[in-house]
């Protein structure tokens, strides 16, 4: 399992991504799940990754052979993001039709998701989760993020605090919250984290981390919530029910 997340903000995007892989408790291993296309000055586009890491892998190959190759659409030479999403969902089929026979004799499903956001030249940044079919939806207003792999205990922070409005460095660090919260309760997801800040017209991809379990913030922004929790929990009255 995995857990990643991207935001799309007024002022530009901010995508996440842990690095942990596991197929079972003795074969735990570290594999970047975030990909970064980019042309400086024209596009950026990233792409996070959760599934099956060998499925998601043939996907990010073949994009990337595809730029060597220099035949066709790759994602440097799309003219917006839209047909970017649709480049990607595009070869997920082609990996499909390639090994899903033979992931079924192994009784193994198909499961693979894809998430990216990126900016190419006057077109406002954009954000989409990519399905296992190749399919996808875009982010909104009322929707500004979208996660894949282990959602369910880094959702409720971000649904509380993140609007498109939001400040950028303000997502950085509820998103690096989203991260400890998961983290602490499901073992499939650990740092490293690698984590993209993009602003808007920006065309460079040069605000990239790679954090720590011993990061100095990530350390200070951890125990500061859990101190903050506890001591607002203690505040709360207690029922009278009874």
């Amino acid at each position: 399992m995995t857990y990643c997340v991207g935001l799309l903000l007024d002022q530009g995007l901010v995508m996440a991504s842990d690095t942990r892989t596991n197929a079972g408790v003795d074969q735990v291993a570290v594999f970047p799940k975030m990909s970064v296309f980019d042309v400086p000055g024209e596009r950026v586009i990233t792409l996070m990754t959760a599934g099956n890491l060998a499925i998601t892998q043939a996907v990010i190959n073949r994009l990337r052979d595809a730029l060597a190759l220099n035949e066709g659409a790759t994602l440097h030479n799309v003219t917006n993001m839209f047909d970017a999403a649709q480049l990607v969902g595009e070869q997920l089929r082609v990996v499909y039709e390639l090994d899903h026979e033979h992931l079924k004799n192994h009784n193994t499903e198909f499961n693979a998701s894809i998430l990216l956001g990126g900016q190419i030249g006057s077109e406002a940044p954009r954000l989409f989760s990519i399905y296992a079919a190749g399919n996808f939806i875009e982010t909104s207003r009322e929707t500004p993020y979208f996660q894949i792999g282990e959602t369910k205990y880094g959702k409720p922070i971000i649904d509380r605090v993140i609007t498109h409005g939001s400040d950028i460095m303000e997502a950085v660090k509820c998103v690096l919250i989203s991260f400890d919260s998961t983290i602490r309760s499901n073992i499939s997801v650990a740092a490293p984290i690698d984590l993209l800040i993009y602003r808007t017209d920006s065309f460079h991809a040069d605000c990239k981390q790679r954090i720590t379990d011993s990061d100095p913030y990530y350390t200070m922004i951890r125990q500061g919530w859990s101190d903050g929790l506890r001591q607002v929990f203690s505040g709360l009255p207690n029922p009278d029910w009874c």
